[in-house]
């Protein structure tokens, strides 16, 4: 007699994701319904100690991410599964984002700089790295700052806020106070539009570009501002999802957001990408990364129907035995099979240019 599976199993069945072809279970919150395929990851690149600023070039079909404590900025074609890398001499370098119609150009931040790297992708030295911008200067803050997460807004205004520089061995030692976030035009020096932060984070913006969203991973919070496109101006500060309020393992790092403006946040510490409501403030699910520092996402591919997820080793207490017996720790996942569509990443662009 033919078995048909009862309730529990199906709903079992569809509580698996494929790592490498190997079936794993995952919790219940990581279910999307209706589950139309599997969860699939496959890993790219090598190990980072911080890997971050996942940006997918749409035109060119390309992955650009960045692992933060080596300096080095990659470049990854899922066509051919070529990988190269450029190492940055003089400092952290925390994002990098292409720059429209400028070939082989991108925006980076060097320490507390602002900086145009030319590289061809394929060279594992840079043609050039200039200097554009230097934030932070303030006696007290200088030894202790340096940039970290950063975005291009839909209007081509780059957004990128600062953190501390201490605690690159130990998360809890980030010295409160010491960061910002910053726009950046042409023409203008460096408008400041926070001040005070630990960790300045994730930034997205709301379809109708009435919203802007950003992390500062120390208050356990996403906040939500009114956002003025026209003057690249925030105001009426709110929260948007509460960590702790919502029990959410882990401290909100990088986020994305979907077409039906719901936001993906990677959990540093909590092993997952959540999926919230900014609107409503609620959990609507949860999806398991097989790395524990989870850092940051992006939509990808031709559909932008992929999830981009870098992953980090810093702060990992954890032996060399541990770490060899998870070799993906620290890797940049290409995940499909997520049932969500974001939108394409914005190019720098020539704004920033003397």
């Amino acid at each position: 007699m033919r078995h048909f599976p009862t309730l529990e199993e199906s709903i079992e069945h569809l509580r698996t994701i494929q790592i490498r072809g190997v079936v794993v279970n995952v919790p219940p919150t990581s279910l999307r319904v209706p589950v139309m395929a599997p969860v699939v990851f496959e890993p790219i690149g090598p190990r980072t100690l911080l890997g971050e600023a996942p940006h997918w070039d749409h035109k060119a079909q390309l992955l650009y991410y960045v692992d933060i404590l080596k300096s080095t900025v990659y470049r990854f074609n899922p066509k051919n599964k070529e990988l190269t890398s450029v190492k940055i001499d003089g400092g952290l370098v925390s994002l990098v984002i292409p720059i429209e119609d400028k070939k082989n150009q991108f925006i980076i931040t060097v320490g507390r700089n602002l900086s145009i790297l030319t590289w061809d992708g394929k060279s594992d030295t840079p043609t050039k790295v200039e200097h554009l911008h230097t934030v932070d200067t303030e006696e007290e803050k200088a030894d202790f700052s340096v940039f970290n997460d950063g975005k291009v807004d839909p209007t081509g205004r780059l957004w990128a806020g600062t953190r501390t520089t201490l605690g690159e061995d130990d998360f809890a030692r980030h010295k409160p106070g010491v960061g910002s976030l910053y726009s950046f035009t042409k023409g203008q020096q460096p408008i400041k539009h926070l001040t005070g932060l630990k960790i300045s984070n994730g930034l997205a913006w709301s379809k109708d570009l009435k919203t802007m969203y950003h992390i500062d991973t120390d208050d356990n919070k996403v906040h939500a501002f009114d956002f003025d496109p026209v003057k690249g101006k925030i105001a009426n500060q709110r929260t948007a999802f509460d960590f702790t309020e919502n029990n959410i393992k882990g401290f909100p790092d990088g986020m994305t957001i979907d077409t039906e403006d719901k936001l993906w946040v990677a959990c540093f510490g909590g092993g997952q990408v959540i999926r919230i409501d900014p609107t409503s403030g609620k959990l609507l699910s949860s999806l398991a990364i097989p790395a524990n520092n989870v850092t940051s996402a992006t939509f990808g591919g031709p559909q932008l129907d992929e999830l981009y997820v870098t992953t980090a080793t810093a702060f990992i207490k954890a032996s060399e035995e541990d770490l060899k017996n998870k070799p993906d720790l620290g890797k940049t996942f290409r995940v499909t099979g997520v049932g969500a569509k974001g939108f394409q990443n914005h190019y720098a662009t020539d704004l920033l240019s003397e």
